[in-house]
């Protein structure tokens, strides 16, 4: 067993990465043992994530708050506590809060061969948003 004693830093999610004020609190990056990478991810209102996509997929657990999440040519669908997002391997996406609320998630993905577990694409526009 291996034992990490909390002492990590928040960080603030990059803007080439989100809109609006997002929160990161990093579990595990993948590493030798596994190549699983988590995160602990807070969304003040309407901000989000830009579209983006993995290579294995990605698994969503929303702890707080109300959410959105949304795939390139489907619709938004409105997340609560409680709920499990699978996003399949490539699919493009985005999550984020709603306007109204905040809304956490631990986010877990795997990294693929080369390492990589994401791929950061354009921003949401306000109009696909639907602020």
């Amino acid at each position: 067993m291996k034992y990490a004693k909390s002492g990590g830093r928040t960080a603030a999610g990059p803007t080439e990465w989100f809109t609006g004020t997002v929160q990161i609190d990093g579990i595990r990056n993948p590493d030798e043992q596994s190549a699983i990478g988590c995160a602990h991810v807070r969304f003040a209102p309407g901000a989000r994530t830009a579209w983006h996509h993995h290579p294995k997929g990605q698994t969503l657990y929303v702890t707080d708050g109300i959410g959105l999440v949304a795939t390139r040519g489907g619709g938004v669908q409105e997340i609560r506590p409680g709920d499990v997002v699978f996003i399949e391997p490539g699919e493009e996406h985005w999550h984020g809060a709603t306007a109204e609320r905040f809304m956490a998630h631990v986010a877990m993905q795997e990294a693929d061969e080369n390492g990589e577990v994401v791929t950061w694409l354009d921003h949401v526009t306000d109009e696909g948003y639907g602020a």
